[in-house]
């Protein structure tokens, strides 16, 4: 049975690989600061925005910056500032009932990805006002233009400003939905590596090695272009050469605009290449016990990378020589293990454990159940894995 599944899913990522051309990706416009957004406004002759934030965010006034220019440009604005970690259906729908109780036409996201992400989802719903969020997961769901849609990213590492994914959870079945359609892409992109100095270090490091999740997944998939090849290796390189220079000096401007860069270049190589079986566990892992993203994805990414054996050798040597842990005298097998290590040894620097606390048995097989099917055929991973071989993982993971 497996074998006749294997072949399904790897005929259905090659017809997607061929057609990857033709998909109507885009790159949002990039804005290097909040004042430039004025000019943004008065482009798109926006009258009315909704502002997706969370709590953190709107109290410590760190939108501030996007405030001015609203003001500035005589532009009218809600603030919805409660945004999850995991952004949550019920979030969406409030910020919808926002949206439209303020007349806006245009979402400002301001934050890491979980603002992005849920304002993408409300800008789904206002484009699909009788579909639920459950409706419009899956890939190419979405084909209406939602509303213009300005991210402002505050932490480097989700890539969600330039991505056309959203993840958000259903709380009542503990699980994410994968709103994967071109028409979430932003349309702008705020890169502004100031918005990102008051990121503790603790976010820095995850989202840092969220970031470079992205970037290893894309490049080791089997779905790749030489342009995702050469951004993936350019973010690994980034990140390995600036995370830990962030994560001890938060003001550290160049560290930090790297570290934005190598988010945004690995956005859009998964954008391209897609990701694999360490996104389709986190994201059950999250859905299950609101473990953070971008902690579960470093957590977990030693794990699976092992798991994938021989089949990512070759590829993950060649990261490895970006990173600067092995050269090209090593075996495929050694510079492997030398990256995994390198990865392994950064995560211990920056404070990341290496198990995830508080996954119960009795949860394991429904949540190897959710990634399996997440996965399958859709991520072409360097190996297929099988439910049961994902089991093992999260007993792996866990403590």
């Amino acid at each position: 049975m497996f074998i006749l599944k294997s072949i399904y899913c790897r005929a259905y990522q090659l017809t997607f690989r061929a057609i990857l051309p033709l998909l109507p990706y885009r790159e949002p416009e990039i804005v290097d600061s909040c004042s430039e957004l004025c000019s943004v406004f008065k482009k798109e002759n926006v009258k009315s925005v909704l502002i997706v934030t969370g709590k953190g965010s709107a109290n410590n006034r760190r939108i501030a910056p996007v405030e001015d220019a609203l003001n500035k440009s005589g532009v009218s604005y809600a603030i919805f500032s409660g945004v999850q970690p995991n952004p949550t259906i019920e979030n969406v729908e409030e910020g919808v009932k926002l949206y439209r109780e303020n007349s806006c036409d245009c979402i400002i996201a301001f934050g890491g990805g979980s603002s992005i992400d849920c304002a993408k989802a409300i800008g789904a719903r206002i484009a699909y006002p009788k579909k639920s969020v459950g409706q419009m997961k899956g890939l190419l769901r979405i084909m209406r233009k939602i509303p213009t849609l300005i991210a402002s990213p505050t932490t480097a590492g989700s890539g969600s400003e330039v991505t056309p994914a959203a993840i958000i959870t259903d709380s009542q079945k503990q699980h994410k939905y994968a709103l994967m359609s071109f028409p979430l892409i932003p349309h702008y992109a705020v890169l502004d590596a100031s918005l990102t100095y008051s990121l503790p270090p603790s976010l820095t490091a995850t989202t840092g090695m969220d970031a470079l999740t992205h970037a290893v997944e894309a490049y080791i998939g089997r779905s790749t272009t030489k342009e995702t090849r050469r951004l993936a290796f350019e973010a690994t390189a980034l990140v390995f050469e600036n995370i830990e220079d962030a994560y001890i000096n938060g003001n550290d401007r160049n560290a930090r605009e790297n570290i934005l860069h190598a988010s945004y270049k690995a956005g859009v190589a998964f954008s391209k290449s897609y990701v694999g079986y360490i996104h389709a566990i986190s994201h059950s892992v999250s859905g299950q016990y609101g473990v953070p993203h971008g902690l579960a994805n470093a957590v977990i990414m030693p794990y699976v990378l092992e798991a994938y054996g021989k089949g990512a050798y070759k590829k993950l040597h060649r990261l490895g020589i970006a990173a600067g842990v092995c050269t090209e005298n090593d075996s495929q097998k050694s510079g492997a293990e030398k990256f995994i290590g390198a990865i392994k040894d950064m995560n211990v620097k920056i404070g990341i454990p290496d198990k995830i606390t508080g996954i119960k048995k009795e949860d394991i097989s429904v949540m190897a159940c959710h990634a399996e099917r997440e996965a399958n055929p859709l991520y072409p991973v360097p190996k297929l894995m099988t439910k049961k071989q994902l089991e093992a993982i999260y007993y792996q993971i866990g403590e």
